[in-house]
């Protein structure tokens, strides 16, 4: 297929790509973790916490991620994505709003981030890729680049945007700035732009032709595996595990980066800048993922992008670590991190199918979340008990490799147009 022809598939299914993007960038993945280490330092000062105690909250939003993602994904398949999406991003919003009323109570602040992953459930990539995912096929690796990259721009935006309103206006209401975000961005784009393509407002003439006629009449939203064989198959629960390993590293790693250039002798404005590199690599990574797995076997890509931050470990290790070096090592993670939930929905989509892309995608995110929770936390123990983040580094390393190598071990795609059962 020509790359018009290609290309074609964005001349409606762009505002759902451009919606998706606004709702991902500024909804519950991204938003905790690229601004909670901005928020640790005035948190901790006021109401004397931990560094660790502060990121605690991150295995909160896990636990709550683990529990109701599945839940999320079988809602999402029953009633569709755009309702789920339009409440959620307005729960999520309010709930980020919610944490300028703590009094200085440590369960209330725990609280209140459970009461944000509640509410901002749908506001997870398993809402907005399920769309991307039927809206596209021959370029279903870009539009899920195109509406996931938006963890980068919002990244680098949110870290500078919350650290600005903590200076200008303190930490509380810096919360309520952020909580506004979502609220007068996301939401507009999600009633306005939004709909699933067998959404019935969606006119005849431009709903996906594989959506209403898919192979043997079957259509595109049906084709796959039942969640009951899914669950049977090996590759969904090593792809869970790798995903363990993947988020870990990268979850690990970006919420740490302020306060592990700090501890290298950085200065407060030079840690920041450095860790908002990682949404310029994000973006990067997310475009080069959506581009590649389009044409190239996505496990592949995966190794090729998910390892080299390995090396970032080590580098970040060096009693001596220049500024070029850190920037370099930011630069590595934020490729990984830009690749991926690009990976994690493609590759549920072509090896189970659409069928149950709602549950499959929601447990699997379970196992993302578990990863992405616990390491933040873990790193912040060490450097509690330690006052280092190289034995954590070490650790993180390690994680990079082993989630990665796995995924070579997956073979080729299903073709859903004549295998059904796997």
């Amino acid at each position: 297929m020509r790359t018009a022809n290609r290309l074609g598939e964005f001349s409606y299914a762009w505002r759902i790509v451009l919606a998706s993007a606004l709702g991902i960038g500024l909804g519950l993945s991204p938003i905790p973790i690229y601004t909670l280490g901005v928020f640790a330092a005035p948190l901790a000062a006021e109401f004397e916490w931990r560094i660790d105690e502060v990121f605690a909250a991150l295995p909160v939003l896990t636990l709550c991620a683990l529990v109701l993602s599945p839940v999320a994904g079988l809602v999402i398949d029953r009633v569709g994505v755009r309702r789920v999406a339009i409440w959620s991003v307005l729960g999520f919003g309010v709930g980020l709003m919610a944490h300028a009323l703590n009094p200085g109570s440590y369960w209330l602040y725990l609280a209140t981030w459970a009461f944000v992953a509640i509410l901002g459930i749908g506001t997870l990539p398993i809402t907005w890729t399920r769309a991307i995912n039927n809206w596209f096929h021959d370029c279903r690796g870009l539009a899920l680049g195109f509406s996931l990259v938006a963890t980068g721009f919002f990244g680098v935006f949110a870290k500078f945007y919350v650290a600005s309103l903590i200076e200008l206006v303190g930490w509380r209401l810096a919360f309520v700035g952020l909580g506004l975000l979502p609220i007068l961005i996301a939401l507009p784009a999600a009633i306005f732009l939004f709909r699933d393509a067998n959404d019935s407002k969606v006119p005849d003439r431009v709903r996906p032709q594989s959506f209403a006629t898919g192979a043997g009449g079957t259509p595109l939203n049906a084709a796959g595996l039942d969640a009951s064989v899914v669950f049977q198959d090996w590759r969904f629960w090593l792809m869970c595990v790798c995903f363990v390993a993947i988020s870990f590293g990268v979850g690990g790693t970006i919420p740490n980066l302020e306060n592990l250039f700090s501890s290298k002798g950085f200065g407060r404005n030079d840690a920041v800048k450095l860790a908002s590199l990682v949404g310029l690599s994000v973006v990067v990574g997310r475009l080069a993922s959506g581009y590649l797995i389009d044409r190239v076997w996505a496990p592949a890509i995966a190794f090729c992008m998910l390892v080299p931050p390995a090396l970032s470990c080590y580098l970040l290790m060096d009693q001596e670590l220049t500024y070029a070096l850190a920037a370099v090592s930011v630069l590595l993670i934020g490729l990984a991190a830009g690749a991926e939930q690009d990976l994690m929905a493609f590759l549920v989509a072509r090896y189970f199918g659409m069928k149950s892309y709602g549950v499959v995608y929601g447990l699997m995110y379970s196992s993302f979340a578990l990863g992405a929770g616990a390491g933040p936390w873990v790193l912040g123990r060490i450097y509690e008990s330690s006052g280092s983040y190289d034995t954590a580094l070490g650790y993180l390393a390690i994680a990079f490799v082993a989630g990665a190598l796995p995924l070579l071990l997956l073979g080729r795609y299903r073709n859903f147009d004549v295998d059904q059962n796997g």
